[in-house]
């Protein structure tokens, strides 16, 4: 057995590798010139590092040293590096291995063809594709670089993590093994029997199951995505949410909500949206836009319930109308507009207390109509003289390719219609009966016939005082008339959405800046999820 004593370069104050047991040595530098050849059982330290192999060049002018067969190093009781080969630098307390390299600690095990090892900046990198172990997670990369006093993970190149649950892909990942938390920036996906989810800036908690996403986000299930500037995701709940710019389609529903804060519960078949919310559903080919405060959406396919609550509005080519809410079941194909309701359909008005549509749940036409309590129906007519009117207590309507055709109002009926020839205005007709049924054309009054105990005038124009052309309970919404698809969002709600837009597209040019979020939020976000989230990070690519 022989001992080498290391020596101190004063100038450098630099440690020399120390020999510490070996079973051959061979001084004359036959074999390598410039080296001591040590054989069997070799054991060195250096620097707080135990070095071992079967066999070792040791340079010792350079502090140099060539290891090989079973080599391992072993610092302190965190990291164990074992290789076929390896080369370390005394100077720059610096170390190559290379041939089924291994590299462990109490929490993962690296294993890779080739790694690097800086003793100083406690880094180990590689770039010819390397496998690490970390409890439940498998990741797998071309080139990776790890920070072992930070216990994290910086990958580049063909990132791949795989759980028991999904799977990740991207470019770039950052991965502490403490905490489990995954950081991507650039293309990402995450991949899962649930759903699929793809982002281009994150945060994803692998030990929670807490997700933060950014940058062009969205969340795939069966038949439904999500997207939005932000989005938040609880995969033990199976729950999301997004802020800014959200869209919410489903494929199978026919429909897509949009707005600018919203939630999933996907195991409830439940959606909720917020802050100029809307909801586009595909009827007859048409387009039926509803906005409401809140919109919450429910069950599964063809059992699908649709709620707005709070000024509620829709909007369709030939029909819209207001309310204070609006419930659609599409099971029973019947969708009510609730307190102060108003529809127009063509030039025509209708007004009551309740108002119900009713649609063939086969072909999802609409079918009929009902005013319950109240009814009330209000024509400007054809010259625009003055108003046709007809009330009564309830009204029944049908509808034939979307168009209203017939009306039955019953019950305490009263009219007031302005019969015209070629154009002229002849009378006035007046009256009440016990019920009225009303023909239309292409939306317009034709005909309005009083039946059952009828008493009726007809009086000249120049005869009927303008005090008494309007019936009782008459009021006249046409300036409050949806016209478009925009016009169903107050103006409080565009003045929102205008600010959120704006600075989202703010956001959107700054890209390249420190992203806000992340993990120090998911914790308020699981149980608060409907609040404004009150604190942030800043999260960016490590250098």
């Amino acid at each position: 057995m022989a001992f080498i004593v290391c020596t101190v370069a004063t100038a450098q104050k630099t440690k020399k590798i120390r020999l510490i047991d070996t079973e051959h040595l061979d001084g004359n530098e036959s074999e390598i010139p410039g080296a001591v050849v040590f054989t069997g059982d070799v054991q060195f330290e250096h620097n707080g590092a135990t070095i071992w192999c079967n066999k070792a060049y040791l340079f010792e002018k350079e502090n140099y040293a060539k290891l090989f067969g079973d080599v391992r190093i072993i610092q302190g009781d965190t990291i164990h590096m074992n290789s076929q080969y390896a080369e370390y630098n005394g100077n720059k307390d610096f170390a190559f291995a290379s041939g089924n390299v291994a590299m462990k600690s109490p929490d993962m095990r690296l294993t890779t063809d080739t790694l690097y090892f800086d003793r100083r900046s406690q880094q180990a990198y590689y770039n010819s594709y390397g496998t690490i172990v970390n409890e439940d997670n498998t990741l797998k990369s071309k080139s990776g670089r790890y920070y072992i006093n930070q216990k994290k993970y910086q990958f580049l190149t063909a990132v791949t993590l795989t759980n028991p649950e999904y799977v990740l892909q991207s470019n770039h990942l950052d991965y502490y093994t403490n905490a489990g938390h995954a950081y991507v920036f650039g293309p990402t996906t995450i991949t899962s029997e649930e759903n699929y989810i793809y982002t281009e800036k994150g945060f994803y908690d692998t030990k929670k199951n807490l997700a933060r996403l950014l940058t062009n986000s969205y969340i795939k299930y069966d038949s439904q995505r999500i997207e939005g500037d932000s989005i938040y995701y609880d995969r033990n709940r199976d729950f999301s949410s997004a802020t800014n710019n959200v869209k919410v389609t489903d494929t199978v529903n026919k429909y897509n909500v949009r707005g600018h804060y919203a939630e999933v519960y996907k195991q409830k078949d439940s959606l909720f949206i917020t802050k100029h919310a809307v909801a586009v559903t595909l009827v007859e080919e048409d387009s039926l836009y509803t906005h409401a405060k809140r919109i919450v959406i429910t069950g599964k396919e063809g059992e699908r319930v649709v709620r707005g609550y709070n000024k509620a509005r829709f909007y369709k080519t030939d029909m819209s109308g207001k309310c204070d809410s609006i419930h659609s079941d599409e099971k029973r194909g019947l969708t009510q507009l609730i307190r102060n309701p108003v529809v127009w359909n063509g030039d025509s008005q209708m007004t009551g207390d309740i108002i119900h549509l009713i649609s063939n749940t086969e072909t999802e036409k609409i079918d009929s109509l009902k005013v319950i309590n109240n009814a009330f129906i209000i024509q400007k007519d054809t010259l625009g003289t003055g108003y046709n009117q007809v009330k009564g207590q309830n009204l029944y309507g049908k509808f034939k390719d979307n168009k209203l055709y017939q009306v039955d109002l019953i019950k305490n009926t009263e009219k007031i219609f302005y019969m015209y020839d070629k154009g002229q205005l002849t009378g006035i007709d007046k009256g009440v009966s016990s019920k009225i049924r009303m023909r239309l054309k292409d939306n317009k009054i034709k005909s309005i016939r009083s039946i059952k105990n009828p008493e009726s005038k007809s009086y000249p124009s120049s005869e009927l005082p303008e005090n008494v052309r309007k019936l009782r309970g008459f009021i006249w919404r046409g300036d409050e008339q949806i016209k478009t698809k925009d016009d169903i969002f107050p103006s409080e709600e565009k003045e929102l959405h205008e600010q959120i837009v704006n600075k989202s597209k703010a956001d959107k040019q700054e890209a390249d800046e420190p992203m806000e979020v992340l993990q120090e939020t998911l914790d308020y976000d699981k149980n608060n999820p409907k609040e404004e989230k009150p604190k942030t990070v800043q999260l960016t690519p490590s250098q």
